[in-house]
């Protein structure tokens, strides 16, 4: 049984949901440009990221959606309990299928990004962690049906993906407007990019950079602090 990840203001059970709390997940709840209106959070896993973002506005509706029925079960368990519990919504279906009655201000996921490799044998984390039953074109599609033309969609990914699904997101109409690369530590290469697009091309994409952790392990830097200090408890 995994142990409950507590944050300053909500708590994040993990026994029903195969991935756990990490660091892309708190990031990209972090980092993301919040705006006021409705908010949809794509592969919402034990609802941590609907946490984060309920957490940052007061003036957002989320709707949060999964296509593994244990991971919904484990998000509602989580917003249940949490102080914003009537602004989320958990629904149990893949995008795809998902047919709302609005389009939304903001889209956020932390998108399954294993292309192409070996699958774990744990099938409800392979669901997690591969793209098979989401490919990048599926969410880039949807995101585009379900976005409204001021919204903005926000994601993180591996550093090797960034360029093929970037384009892919221009060849659809989607433009990058502010990314940020994202490095463990002071002597590692960039691992992940958080990435902001909307329906409207910048005059200027917005370029940053974050580093985790300084030279010793588990000693972050301030940047890193700065970003997740109103919610990690230390």
């Amino acid at each position: 049984m995994s142990a409950p990840f507590h944050f300053k203001q909500f708590t994040i059970e993990q026994e029903y949901c195969a991935m756990k709390v990490g660091t892309d997940g708190v990031l990209l709840g972090a980092w993301t440009t919040i705006k006021s209106g409705n908010a949809l959070d794509i592969g919402c896993g034990s609802g941590l990221i609907a946490l984060m973002v309920a957490q940052r506005s007061q003036n957002l509706i989320i709707e949060a959606i999964d296509v593994e029925k244990n991971a919904c079960f484990q998000a509602e368990i989580n917003i249940g309990k949490s102080k914003w519990s009537n602004r989320i919504a958990v629904h149990h279906t893949s995008l795809q299928l998902f047919s709302p009655y609005k389009t939304f201000d903001l889209i956020i996921s932390n998108p399954p990004f294993f292309v192409n490799s070996y699958q774990p044998p744990q099938n409800e984390r392979a669901i997690a962690r591969h793209n098979e039953q989401l490919s990048f074109d599926d969410l880039l599609i949807h995101v585009i049906r379900l976005l409204k033309p001021e919204g903005i969609f926000s994601l993180i990914l591996p550093v090797n993906e960034v360029v093929d699904f970037t384009r892919n997101a221009f060849s659809q109409g989607l433009f990058l407007n502010r990314r940020c690369e994202v490095k463990p530590n002071l002597t590692k290469a960039t691992k992940r990019i958080l990435l902001e697009f909307s329906k409207t091309k910048p005059n200027t994409v917005i370029e940053e950079s974050l580093t985790i952790e300084t030279e010793k392990r588990h000693h972050y830097t301030a940047d890193y602090k700065k970003l997740t200090g109103n919610f990690y408890l230390k």
